[in-house]
């Protein structure tokens, strides 16, 4: 293809078939129709939490049942799960070894504030994979990834911390920003609510972006660098070659600490991309899907900044000075992590999710060069990005640039109208452990029959002239 081809948008023809499809959604889902309703008068818009509704449809549907990739809905709709959380169930919905461990945990006690000896061994498994010695455990990697900004700033005196521009680290005040137009740091749309403007709290740099990363460096006030390995709150944004042997040098120059988020990319493996990459950090973070969906969120320290905590604070660490909490480190979220990393997991369960993901990759690339499309597929692990753009972004900006919501929009309510289930915020789908090849060739089926939906009715066409790799207007 030409590296000028590109396509358009026909946003009238994309909001007639959204709005077909959300009335098929309706017809075929009366029973979650009127839970959602019901569940106004007693749940804030009437879902559990808000985020919810950013479900195509306008509301998500109730679930019934969830085993292995497998969700039923109250509808008695089937559906093949390549959300799975958000990451959250890559150990797949309800796996055996997990299930088994809650259930023996709950009847010998739930949270006691007190260590169980499941916390030693998922604290030393977590050291092999990871390569960091040190361990403590919350109930998020949004707790996780909180505790190590106060860490770094406590053992470093200094205020500010510095993250990569769009990239989602939970809800942590901190890192809800973005840089505007002129480069200034401002509060991230539509969040709000926070404490301080987060230009006083805050730098913001491109990913990829050396330079400017050693100039927010320069001025000797940041306590802490916080990023993913790959960026992957838009679609996947790869590191350049240099970009993690650079960031690790200006750091450890500038006396500041590196803190790598794996909530997400530890898709890539069992230590994920620090491991791969042979990264260094002085902290790691993760969550989400160690325990098998059960609410657990991880912090790694090095040796160094294990000794820099005992020298500089207070200890022991509560709750009054802002690390940990009542449940954090509980004999049920630490049982459940122990059976998901012993036998669910493990090595061979990695290898056979990452050909998951290449069998995903191939088959969606399939679909958009038969439609002549200048998009990309792109996979990290078990993890898969389509994004609207012939090669990956270099950075959060130009991923963000690529979306088309309309067009999103439509693509995932004609998956789930058709059983599959998508990540809702993004273009992601992910494969389990418990994902079959045949799950996977129904996704990447169910793809290309929305896009042959959108070329029918002249929503989505080609065109030659325009900059490659956007959406147009």
């Amino acid at each position: 293809m030409s590296s000028t081809l590109n396509f358009a948008v026909s946003r009238p023809e994309t909001a007639k078939l959204l709005e077909d499809e959300k009335q098929l959604f309706a017809r075929t889902h009366g029973r979650s129709v009127a839970l959602h309703e019901q569940a106004r008068k007693s749940l804030l818009d009437g879902v559990p939490m808000s985020w919810m509704l950013t479900w195509p449809g306008g509301h998500p549907v109730f679930v019934a049942d969830a085993q292995g990739t497998h969700i039923t809905d109250v509808d008695g709709n089937e559906y093949v799960d390549f959300c799975l959380g958000d990451t959250g169930a890559m150990a797949g919905h309800a796996p055996e070894a997990t299930a088994a461990a809650l259930a023996e945990q709950s009847r010998k006690g739930n949270t006691m504030m007190l260590p169980t000896e499941d916390s030693l061994w998922v604290s030393a498994e977590l050291a092999r994979r990871f390569g960091l010695p040190l361990w403590q455990f919350g109930l998020s990697a949004t707790d996780a990834n909180r505790n190590a900004l106060r860490v770094a700033r406590g053992i470093t005196g200094r205020p500010k911390i510095l993250a990569m521009n769009r990239v989602y680290h939970g809800t942590v005040d901190d890192t809800l920003a973005v840089l505007d137009e002129q480069g200034h740091v401002v509060r991230r749309p539509p969040s709000f609510g926070a404490p301080v403007d987060p230009a006083v709290t805050t730098k913001l740099v491109e990913f990829n972006d050396l330079p400017a990363l050693s100039r927010a460096l320069a001025d000797g006030d940041v306590a802490c660098v916080l990023t993913e390995p790959v960026l992957s709150g838009h679609g996947f944004a790869p590191p350049d070659p240099d970009f993690h042997p650079s960031l690790r040098a200006l750091t450890r120059e500038a006396g500041t600490l590196l803190i790598i988020d794996e909530t997400h990319l530890i898709c890539a493996g069992p230590g994920g991309m620090t491991a791969q990459l042979g990264l260094e950090p002085d902290m790691i973070t993760t969550g989400k899907v160690i325990a098998g969906g059960v609410p657990i969120g991880a912090l790694g320290l090095s040796s160094q900044v294990a000794d820099l905590l005992h020298e500089k604070a207070t200890l022991p660490l509560t709750g009054v000075t802002g690390l940990g909490g009542t449940l954090a480190g509980n004999a049920l979220s630490l049982a459940a992590a122990r059976a998901t990393l012993s036998e669910v997991l493990t090595e061979e369960a990695y290898d056979r999710m990452t050909g998951l993901g290449q069998r995903t990759v191939a088959g969606l690339t399939a679909e958009i060069e038969r439609h002549g499309l200048p998009w990309h597929a792109l996979s990290y692990g078990s993890r898969v990005e389509y994004s609207f753009r012939r090669v990956p972004p270099r950075n959060g900006s130009e991923a963000m640039a690529s979306r088309d919501p309309l067009l999103e929009a439509f693509i995932h309510l004609f998956s789930l109208n058709r059983g599959v289930i998508v990540v809702p915020f993004h273009n992601l789908a992910m494969s389990s452990a418990a994902t079959s090849d045949a799950d996977v060739d129904r996704y990447v089926q169910v793809f290309g029959d929305a896009l042959d939906t959108l070329a029918a009715h002249g929503a989505v066409s080609t065109t030659n002239g325009r900059e490659a790799g956007n959406a147009a207007d």
